[in-house]
């Protein structure tokens, strides 16, 4: 299953790259390939040389790998190059792409039948986020057609942060070490298990990232079109 899933995460970056060649302007295209390139391997390095696994250190070998992710992701929340970045992709294909998610959910569960992951982290567990990958699509297409409007797109995606938040909390307090602090059946050993590092190194921020960069562009197109 590893090599299967490495094949999905080499096709979410291709994905990416396609997106940040077809839409972002010459000035912000390269930096987003080579910050995406660099994270790439920054995070797989980690994963690889088992620092995300280690929770003897201090702090965690965890907070190497989000600490980044948290920075980065209020640097697109607040600042003017991620409401550039925002404005310059279509928000239907923003939001049609976190159907990657219910793929993510589909190995989620196996790693559950195999042992490397708790049952709350699947979706017959307490893990809701498949309906976010399964309603994307839907909800791209239903934006993109106006059959629905910016106020409910936008609803969408705050309820997708919400279910984010939800596994991704109890991935992390069911991992061994100091953060494990929810007990379950099995330990959340995946998490720290490369190339499966990749969940929480690229597959959550990316998710997070595709709603703040939604949410940021139709509050702002929401505002232009506003009667003064």
């Amino acid at each position: 299953m590893s090599t299967l899933f490495l094949v999905f995460v080499f096709a979410v970056i291709m994905l990416l790259a396609a997106g940040i060649v077809r839409y972002l302007s010459p000035d912000y295209r390269l930096p987003a390939l080579l910050g995406l390139t660099a994270w790439i391997a920054y995070g797989g390095i980690l994963g690889y040389m088992g620092v995300i696994a280690n929770s003897s250190t201090l702090p965690p070998g965890m907070f190497y790998l989000l600490a980044p992710i948290i920075m980065f992701v209020m640097f697109m929340a607040r600042s003017r190059i991620g409401a550039t970045v925002a404005l310059s992709f279509p928000i239907w294909l923003l939001m049609g792409m976190e159907s990657f998610r219910f793929v993510v959910e589909i190995f989620l569960h196996q790693l559950w039948i195999g042992g490397q992951v708790p049952k709350m982290l699947t979706y017959q567990g307490a893990n809701f986020d498949i309906l976010i990958g399964i309603s994307a699509p839907i909800v791209a297409w239903l934006l993109f057609s106006r059959r629905i409007s910016n106020q409910m797109a936008l609803a969408w995606n705050v309820i997708g942060i919400v279910m984010l938040a939800n596994v991704a909390a109890r991935g992390v307090l069911t991992t061994p070490g100091p953060l494990h602090f929810i007990s379950t059946e099995v330990p959340n050993v995946a998490i720290g298990t490369f190339p499966f590092t990749y969940i929480p190194g690229l597959m959550v921020p990316l998710a997070l990232v595709l709603h703040v960069l939604s949410i940021r562009g139709l509050r702002l197109r929401m505002r232009e079109v506003a009667p003064e």
